[in-house]
């Protein structure tokens, strides 16, 4: 770890007016500056701002400030939610870092995290070598020729199904953005991982009103029970009436570069009887567009059962 400079900001205007790396939990940014991947020369401990809070009044807003595990214990929260988060890192993990944090993690790839080799998301222009390398965990939608790195995180997948927004402040005013629209995938530009503007903060995730979303799940396909990022992943809210499909909501981790939304597989659920022939079926549209890689060719499979066994689920 390089030197670098702290300070502590006590106000939001405080810390918009100084450039700089935030840390609030500090599960990623600590583990990438002893790894060299990120070497900020000024880092602002922004814990002392004023940005927890839950509201479950009208659907959710969370402070980008609250943990994970105060957010997953809480009455109210949608299931899909709670169980992304309770399947996410380690309690220990979990009780320090912050929801804004969690949003904004970097990916797993082990070529991105060694600093001795080559990697686009760090050094535009150098190459992938995930491409031809070891690529069992690598995702096989969004992919370009220039990264086939996963989305680290488990419940951005939730809140991608269930349309949430961020609130972003910047010193020059604030702005809201879906969450789905914010993280971008790699192109010819895969440094570029979202839409976080230089001098932006994430002050507040927004989930809209969804009283069916009630009846939802989260299933994360792992190596280890525990404290393993996933190999596939799913998000599903289900409106079920008379045991029709009023609604759906579903979207994907583990295979993508950044969370997947799977809007087809919704279209082909809306109308259709809540049993597990309508599920398998919309389930096959799930893999449209895959690229499989030569270690991963697995997940195309994977990815349809698990959207099939968390559909199962969340209709029960």
């Amino acid at each position: 770890m390089r030197p670098f400079e702290l300070t502590a900001p006590t106000t939001v205007e405080e810390a918009l007016a100084e450039p700089g790396a935030f840390l609030a939990g500090g599960t990623t940014l600590v583990d990438l500056m002893k790894l060299n991947v990120m070497t900020p020369q000024h880092v602002l401990d922004i814990n002392a701002l004023p940005l927890t809070g839950i509201d479950t009044s009208d659907g959710l807003r969370f402070g980008a400030l609250e943990r994970m595990a105060d957010i997953a214990a809480h009455p109210g929260v949608y299931p899909v939610i709670s169980r992304a988060l309770l399947l996410s890192a380690s309690q220990q993990l979990r009780n320090m870092a912050s929801i804004g944090g969690n949003l904004l993690q970097r990916t797993r790839c082990t070529y991105f995290r060694d600093v001795s080799t080559p990697c686009n998301k760090r050094e535009p222009g150098s190459g992938c070598p995930a491409i031809n390398g070891i690529n069992r965990m690598h995702a096989i939608l969004g992919t370009s020729d220039s990264c086939v790195a996963t989305h680290a995180s488990d419940v951005a997948v939730a809140l991608v199904a269930l349309d949430a927004e961020i609130k972003l402040e910047s010193a020059t005013g604030t702005r809201t953005v879906k969450l789905a629209d914010f993280y971008c995938e790699p192109g010819d530009t895969p440094h570029i991982e979202n839409d976080l503007r230089t001098g932006e903060l994430i002050t507040e995730v927004i989930v809209p009103r969804l009283d069916w979303a009630q009846r939802s799940t989260y299933v994360k396909v792992r190596d280890r029970q525990s404290y393993e990022f996933a190999l596939c992943s799913a998000a599903v809210a289900l409106d079920i009436q008379d045991g029709q499909i009023v609604d759906a909501r579903v979207a994907v981790g583990g295979v993508a570069t950044v969370p997947w939304r799977l809007s087809q597989v919704e279209d082909a659920l809306r109308g259709k009887p809540a049993t597990l022939e309508s599920f398998e079926e919309a389930a096959k549209l799930a893999v449209e567009g895959a690229k499989p890689l030569m270690h991963n060719s697995f997940k195309v499979s994977l990815l349809r059962r698990t959207v099939v066994r968390a559909l199962v689920e969340g209709s029960r």
